[in-house]
């Protein structure tokens, strides 16, 4: 019977059931809305030390057949480790079962120059070999030039040797097309998923209540941005231009700082600790917490400007009534003429604030319709995963 289905194996994501994080939401969504029977997925995941010294290695999960690769604390290179480790297992097992019909799908570019050694085995498997580009990791302010060397060379390696790219935004297809063209690579563009199914939470639930009093935050009276807190996602910008603006609502940061320098640098550079309105919150894990928190901010800021379709903005766009979008092409493809949009010139988004502040309800209804249907036109998981059907059966 095994032979007989389609066997979809996916590397790159710390796996299911996901905690946080993009590529993770993406492998339990895909798992779970599958709708083809004949597709069977594999994930590999990340355990803990304690989990994997206590559970069983492999496990199922929305019906796909996990695995767990040993953990290794080795520091900023155990994400490579982890992918090649986590390939070899699949072509093991791909060659211990005699399986045949098979897709590899690795998630983000981290094994370009380990990749060409593996091409050749899993040709001698049969084994068709797809990549998710991600976004340009190599452009992140967080790495240091040698390591975003080395991202930019791995990319590199990764296009060469795919069978297929799928990219999960226009833009991206549109520069691996045009800076690898002499690779001729093949590719496809697969957004990311989302929905604007609202929260389980009712207005006077326990937990959404105790956490505005916990917070000192007051439903509908502020700007909200969820993500980490890294510099290429312009907070200093946010924080500067908030810190500018005449609003008397607060800016809500829901992201982790504990041992962050570039939190540390920011509180000196513009003393927000100052400015009563800006309040760091910690993280929230809770998805249902999370949707009811992203309703009832009056608008919510996206500062990205590296990478492809990013989760949280389309999260936004499909929860919250007010969006202010960073002015970048990723952006802009997937927020239309469903948002507000703003630079990173002095003065543009405190400006920009000032006239959301002014909005009248109607105009922010109208906003907020465009916004969730273009979610659920383009982006809805139900969609995201047909197209991903239909690629791994064609």
């Amino acid at each position: 019977m095994e032979n007989k289905k389609k066997h979809v194996f996916i590397i790159g994501s710390k796996g299911i059931p996901a905690q946080y994080g993009g590529f993770e939401s993406f492998v339990e969504n895909l798992t779970k809305y599958r709708k083809d029977k004949e597709i069977q997925y594999y994930v590999s995941c990340i355990p803990t030390k304690e989990v994997y010294d206590t559970m069983p290695r492999t496990f199922k999960y929305n019906d796909a057949n996990c695995f767990y690769v040993t953990p290794r604390n080795i520091g900023p290179a155990k994400a490579v480790v982890y992918d090649i480790e986590a390939l070899r297992y699949c072509i093991r097992y791909i060659r211990k079962k005699g399986l045949e019909d098979v897709i590899i799908y690795i998630l983000a570019c981290r094994i370009g120059p380990f990749i060409g050694y593996y091409k050749k085995q899993l040709q001698k498997l049969g084994v068709t070999l797809y990549v998710n580009p991600d976004g340009h990791e190599w452009k992140r302010a967080k790495w240091s030039l040698p390591v975003r060397k080395y991202w930019k060379i791995s990319e590199k390696y990764m296009v060469k040797h795919a069978d297929l790219l799928i990219c999960d935004s226009k833009n991206i297809e549109k520069y691996i097309q045009e800076d690898y063209r002499k690779f001729q690579p093949k590719t496809t563009f697969i957004a990311y998923g989302s929905e604007t199914k609202q929260s389980k939470l009712e207005d006077q639930d326990k937990k959404w209540i105790s956490w505005c009093r916990e917070k000192q935050v007051k439903p509908g009276k502020y700007y909200l941005v969820v993500g980490r807190f890294v510099p290429e996602n312009n907070y200093e910008t946010m924080v500067r231009e908030f810190m500018c603006s005449k609003t008397d609502k607060d800016f809500v940061i829901i992201t982790g700082v504990e041992h962050n320098k570039f939190y540390q640098k920011l509180k000196e550079t513009t003393h927000f600790d100052k400015d009563k309105r800006i309040k760091f919150v910690g993280t929230v894990y809770d998805s249902e917490l999370l949707k009811k928190i992203r309703e009832n901010a009056y608008g919510y800021f996206h500062g990205h400007e590296v990478g492809g379709t990013n989760p949280s903005l389309l999260e936004a766009l499909g929860s919250t009534k007010l969006n202010l979008l960073l002015d970048v092409g990723f952006n802009r493809e997937v927020g239309e003429d469903g948002a507000l949009y703003w630079s990173k010139e002095i003065g543009n988004l405190a400006k920009v604030i000032e006239e959301a502040d002014k909005m009248k309800e109607q105009e922010i209804l109208e906003l907020e319709k465009k916004a969730k249907e273009r979610v659920e036109q383009e982006y809805s998981w139900d969609i995201i995963v047909d197209r991903y059907e239909k690629v791994f059966k064609r």
